[in-house]
């Protein structure tokens, strides 16, 4: 209760928040009576079906597109707009970065690039295992939108949309549902079943709900230990730059710095811990199966 209260209480701050970016503001003026539209015609019944979850009614309903507009709320949010232009900047990066690949002569550039693919390569394979670098494109692409969505709350005139809990809690979606999909694809549903129930039968039906509650539970692990310190530092350093608008920001950028790799770094790390518990049962197999044969031709 006191998480959906300050899950609450931060979706009003940021409602009452009028002043957006200046592209969040030409975007909806571009896309967002169209989208408004949209969303009246869909969003009551969704509002109304999810049984006052999200609030009693959808904040536009009953509103035209102006009187919308003028209570603060935009139909194409700012973390929706700041994370879409996230996705173009890494997808532009990423595109300037692979030009002109050498072998020969390896660039600066291309040396770059290469060192913090082998980075997320080795820890891959260090922690989940040989086979580990098949989940490269998941987990690259995490650290790739995490820490572009991180860093962009440096720049002025953008926020990180990392600091919205809407955000983090997609992401953290995605990584639970990505490694529960390969437990299930490698274990099968039943084998991915057993694992919660541990490895002693006599206590299995204690060990089923609190495995089950710890699985649910990296969800929030992931999405709020995210979107905490990223709001927190956000906030931190803008009002502390208020104070000494001469003298902290130097400081307080460089500390900021720190703390979008650290939480990309950490995200990143959780998501491939998963990764490595549920396929960590059929690479054991798979050795249990080459050793039986070793044994076997040698006798």
């Amino acid at each position: 209760m006191m998480l959906l209260n300050f899950l609450q209480e931060h979706g009003q701050e940021v409602a009452e928040h009028v002043e957006h970016p200046w592209i969040v503001e030409q975007i909806n003026h571009l896309f967002g009576p169209s989208v408004f539209e949209l969303q009246a015609a869909i969003m009551p019944a969704i509002y109304k079906a999810v049984g006052g979850l999200f609030g009693p009614k959808w904040p536009g309903e009953g509103l035209s597109y102006d009187q919308y507009v003028a209570t603060g709320d935009l139909p194409i949010p700012t973390h929706i707009v700041m994370f879409l232009l996230a996705v173009i900047i890494a997808v532009g990066v990423l595109t300037f970065l692979r030009r002109k690949l050498s072998v020969e002569s390896p660039t600066t550039r291309q040396q770059t690039f290469e060192v913090g693919v082998g980075f997320i390569r080795s820890l891959l394979t260090d922690i989940v295992g040989p086979k580990g670098s098949q989940h490269f494109p998941v987990v690259g692409t995490f650290a790739t939108l995490i820490l572009i969505s991180n860093l962009m709350g440096m720049v002025p005139g953008l926020e990180a949309p990392t600091a919205n809990f809407n955000v983090t809690l997609a992401l953290g979606l995605t990584s639970f549902f990505y490694y529960n999909m390969i437990a299930v694809r490698q274990n099968g549903l039943w084998g991915h079943l057993k694992h919660f129930a541990g490895p002693m039968p006599a206590i299995a039906v204690l060990m089923f709900p609190i495995e089950v509650v710890s699985n649910l539970a990296r969800i929030m692990s992931l999405s709020l230990r995210l979107f905490g310190n990223m709001y927190g530092e956000e906030k931190a350093s803008s009002t502390i730059a208020g104070l000494a608008p001469w003298i902290v920001p130097v400081p307080m950028m460089a500390l900021g710095l720190l703390t979008c790799l650290l939480q990309t770094f950490i995200f990143m790390v959780l998501s491939m811990i998963y990764l490595g518990e549920v396929t960590h049962s059929d690479d054991d197999h798979t050795e249990h199966v080459a050793g039986h044969q070793a044994v076997a031709e040698a006798h």
